[in-house]
């Protein structure tokens, strides 16, 4: 047994434990007690792209399973776990459903922060990932090119907690619909015009919930990775949330539309983030390391590239949160 996991396995005795899934079943996790599930959700006909390999030169390597899909994810309210305690009792488990591991990674051979994005993740605050402190594993039951069956196992960690999210696809099974009984967030704020652009009343709580935040009103030269001059209302709020939120650490994630090549846009995406994180720097006085920027070129779109509003919409900066402690 791995050095460290003891402590784990002690967490793993159940109030009510279930049998191991047959070739008839979904698969179905155990967790310790006082783990609180905070979504599932079935879909009888789906896909789901299983990562086969780590993100490397803009291509995360997957295989499309399609069949009914179960999506759950779990917080464990147990503070200084790390990831590898938390996924070792999961992979005992699928292995010894049937299925074979064919790819594992942590969070720097996963390929960070760029795998986090490109793969499938259940959207906060149901499903928390912190960039630094993460693992993942995809598991498959049948031939490699064709499988009957995969798992995509996700974990990660902060100082407080751990969460863990668990996709199944079956080729074989209908899903029962589950509809579980998840108080929803708060609802965001009502958005409004701040210099001539629609923005979101930003809050912690909205941006908790959310876990992350479009900086809709930046402004950059034409043709330059520099941050216009001027004072911008997404910066000042955000500034004040940092404020007030030691805490916090959050990302800055640059985007753009689809004109030119990928490798150009990313740099070009990263260059404008780390131009914001500068402005939050120098005008604000957030500790650098409370700060990342980081590019994603055009592989995140939130609108269509065919049209010139959709490529302005694609062309924005996020602020991405990294890690909050639990209040």
């Amino acid at each position: 047994m791995i050095g460290g996991a003891g402590r784990w396995r002690a967490l793993m005795l159940c109030a009510a434990c279930v049998a191991l899934p047959d070739a008839g079943r979904s698969f179905e996790p155990e967790l310790p007690v006082g783990a609180r599930q905070t979504v599932a959700r079935d879909s009888q006909l789906d896909s789901f792209d299983a990562p086969t390999g780590r993100f490397a030169n803009g291509v995360l390597p997957a295989i499309a399973v399609e069949g009914a899909i179960t999506r759950q994810a779990w917080r464990i309210g147990t503070a200084g776990l790390t990831p590898l305690q938390v996924i070792v009792p999961l992979r005992e488990q699928i292995e010894a459903a049937g299925y074979e591991v064919v790819f594992e990674c942590a969070a720097a051979s996963c390929g960070g922060f760029d795998f986090r994005f490109a793969t499938e993740v259940l959207p906060g605050p149901n499903m928390y990932v912190n960039l630094a402190r993460f693992r993942y594993l995809t598991a498959l039951d049948g031939p490699r090119d064709a499988p009957r069956r995969a798992i995509g196992v996700l974990v990660s960690v902060t100082s407080s907690s751990a969460y863990a999210q668990i996709i199944t696809a079956d080729t074989g099974r209908a899903a029962d619909v589950l509809v579980p009984e998840v108080a929803p967030p708060d609802p965001l704020p009502e958005p409004v015009q701040t210099g001539g652009a629609q923005l979101h009343e930003m809050t912690s709580e909205g941006l908790l919930a959310r876990g992350f935040t479009v900086l809709g009103d930046l402004i950059f030269e034409t043709g330059s990775t520099d941050l216009g001059p001027g004072s911008y209302a997404s910066l000042q709020q955000l500034a004040e949330i940092l404020t007030e939120r030691p805490d916090l650490r959050i990302a800055l994630v640059g985007h753009t539309d689809t004109v030119g090549g990928l490798e150009p846009n990313i740099a070009v995406s990263r260059a404008r983030a780390r131009s914001v994180r500068q402005r939050l720097i120098s005008e604000y006085g957030i500790a650098a390391a409370r700060l990342d920027a980081e590019g994603m070129g055009y592989l995140a779109p939130v609108a269509s590239n065919l049209t010139e509003e959709g490529r302005r919409a694609n062309r924005r900066v996020e602020a991405v949160v990294l890690e909050a402690e639990q209040r």
